[in-house]
C-alpha cells in the first residue's frame, strides 16, 4: 500500500494525569525525543497525511513537533464540549481513502508493526491484546473472528469484565465511515465522554465488517505512569543497541550503555560499559571507553575516556582524550589530553599535546572566546590558556603557567612562575616538634 491510500491521526490531546506532571504526557522523552516524536516519525514511512490531535498544552506540543517535522497537520480538541477520543475526531477531513488512528502515547509502534492494517480489506480494523490482567483496558468481545461491540472498563458489567480481549487503541477505518459516523457519536456515558469505540457499535448495527487484529504488546504499549515510561525506554534501548551491534559495532555490558535514536556509528567500534552517547552523534572508527559521555558530537578514529565527556559541537579526528578531559565546542585533530582537562571553545591541530590540569578560560563573565592552539605545541601541566587567546605552531608552555589574552609566535618558550621562596624550620616554628 502506498503513502497516497493511508491517512494517519495522532490522537495527542489529554492531560496524561497519571503521570504526576506539568509537562505534557506526549513530550516526556524516550531515547532522547518526545514520545510523540517516535510516532510520527513511524508514520511518515507509510503516509503523506499524518494530523495530529492536540488540546492539553497546545501550543508547546505544536512547537516542538513543528520544529522537528514539515507537513504535518495539527487539530486542535474542542475538550470541553466534545471530550474523549470520539471528539478528539471532529472535524477532521482525511486525504485518502484509509484511516488509521493512534495514540500518542505509544512511543514504540514501528512502521513493521502497522502493516498489519494495510493489508485488510475489513471496513475497520481493531487491534487487540489477550491480557492476563486486563485491568485498566476496554473489553472487545468477539464471535467468529469478528468483534461485536467494546465496552470501557467504568461502563463494563460482570461478564463483560471476564473478558481478557481487549482494546489495544489502534484502529483503521474506511475514510467513508468517519465522515458518517463521528458526528452521530453521543457522550451518553459514565464518563460522559465521546467514545470512538462507539462506532464500532453503529458499524456493527449496519452490518459492516469488523476485523479484529492481534498485536505485540511491546509495540502498541501505552504510557500512563513514569514506570510505563521508564519500561518503554529499556525496551527502545535494547532495539537501538541491538541495531547498532548487528550493524559490527562492540559493546561490553550492553545493558549498561544508553544510546539515542540520532546516533549513528561507522567502521570499527566499540562502546565500552556505562556510556551515554546523545543527540546528533556520530561515532566513526572509535572507542568510546568506559563512563563517557559524548552529546551532539563527531568522533572519527579517536579514542574517548574512560570518564571523558564530549558536550555538544565538539569534533575530534586521530585524537586521544583521557579520562577526566572535558570538552565542548572544540575541534581537536590529531591531539593528545591525556587527564584531567578541560577545552572550551577552541581549536586545536595536529600533533599538540595537552597536559593534565590545563584549561580554557573562554568566559569572562558576560562573552565567551575562542583559544586556538597550532601544531606540535606542548601545553604544559596546571596551564590556563586565557582566551581570546591563539598560540602558534612549534610552541612550549611550560608546567604552570598562565597565558595572558593575545598571540604567542612560533619556536617559543612561554612560562609564568613566581620565584621559588625556601623558609627554612617554618614547619616546626608553625606546629612545634614531637
Amino acid at each position: 500500500m502506498s503513502k497516497e491510500s493511508i491517512s494517519i491521526i495522532i490522537l495527542a490531546a489529554g492531560k496524561g494525569s497519571r503521570m504526576k506532571s506539568p509537562k505534557a504526557k506526549v513530550l516526556h522523552s524516550i531515547s532522547g525525543k518526545p514520545m510523540l516524536y517516535h510516532i510520527i516519525k513511524a508514520s511518515q514511512e507509510i503516509s503523506n497525511d499524518i494530523t495530529v490531535v492536540i488540546a492539553h498544552q497546545k501550543e508547546a506540543v505544536q512547537e516542538q513537533m513543528e520544529a522537528l517535522f514539515d507537513d504535518i497537520n495539527f487539530v486542535i480538541q474542542d475538550a470541553q464540549n466534545f471530550p474523549g477520543t470520539g471528539g478528539a475526531m471532529k472535524n477532521i477531513t482525511p486525504k485518502n481513502e484509509k484511516v488509521l488512528v493512534l495514540n500518542g502515547d505509544m512511543p514504540l509502534i514501528t512502521a513493521d508493526a502497522l502493516q498489519g492494517f494495510l493489508s485488510s480489506d475489513a471496513d475497520i480494523i481493531m487491534s487487540i491484546f489477550d491480557l492476563k490482567d486486563p485491568n485498566g483496558y476496554g473489553r472487545v468481545v468477539i464471535e467468529e473472528n469478528a468483534v461485536q461491540y467494546i465496552v470501557e472498563q467504568k461502563d463494563a458489567n460482570d461478564a463483560e469484565l471476564a473478558t481478557t480481549t481487549v482494546n489495544a487503541g489502534v484502529y483503521a477505518f474506511k475514510k467513508s465511515l468517519i465522515k458518517k459516523y463521528i458526528p452521530l457519536l453521543s457522550n451518553e456515558n459514565a464518563q460522559e465522554e465521546y467514545y470512538l469505540t462507539d462506532v464500532i457499535a453503529m458499524a456493527k448495527k449496519d452490518g459492516l465488517s469488523i476485523a479484529p487484529l492481534l498485536v505485540d504488546e511491546e509495540h502498541f504499549k501505552g504510557v500512563n505512569s513514569k514506570k510505563d515510561l521508564a519500561d518503554s525506554e529499556e525496551i527502545m534501548q535494547e532495539r537501538i543497541r541491538t541495531k547498532w551491534m548487528q550493524e559490527g559495532v562492540i559493546m561490553q555490558l550492553p545493558a549498561t550503555i544508553y544510546i539515542e535514536s540520532t546516533v549513528s556509528f561507522e567502521g570499527e567500534c566499540i562502546v565500552e560499559n556505562g556510556c551515554r552517547i546523545c543527540g546528533e552523534t556520530l561515532i566513526h572508527n572509535s572507542h568510546i571507553k568506559a563512563h563517557s559521555i559524548v552529546e551532539d558530537s563527531i568522533v572519527k578514529n579517536s579514542d574517548v575516556g574512560p570518564l571523558a565527556h564530549l558536550r555538544p559541537a565538539s569534533y575530534l579526528e586521530d585524537t586521544h582524550i583521557g579520562n577526566f578531559v572535558e570538552v565542548k565546542k572544540s575541534s581537536l585533530k590529531g591531539v593528545k589530553a591525556g587527564h584531567l582537562s578541560y577545552l572550551g571553545d577552541a581549536m586545536v591541530d595536529e600533533g599538540s599535546n595537552i597536559g593534565a590540569g590545563v584549561i580554557t578560560c573562554n568566559y569572562d563573565g558576560v562573552k565567551k572566546y575562542k583559544t586556538i592552539i597550532g601544531k606540535n605545541v606542548f601545553v604544559g601541566s596546571d596551564t590556563q590558556l586565557v582566551a581570546p587567546v591563539t598560540i602558534e605552531d612549534d610552541v612550549m608552555i611550560a608546567a604552570g603557567t598562565t597565558v595572558p589574552s593575545g598571540t604567542v609566535k612560533s619556536g617559543n618558550l612561554v612560562l609564568s612562575r613566581v620565584k621559588l621562596r625556601t623558609i627554612k624550620e617554618y614547619f616546626y616554628k608553625h606546629f612545634g616538634k614531637k
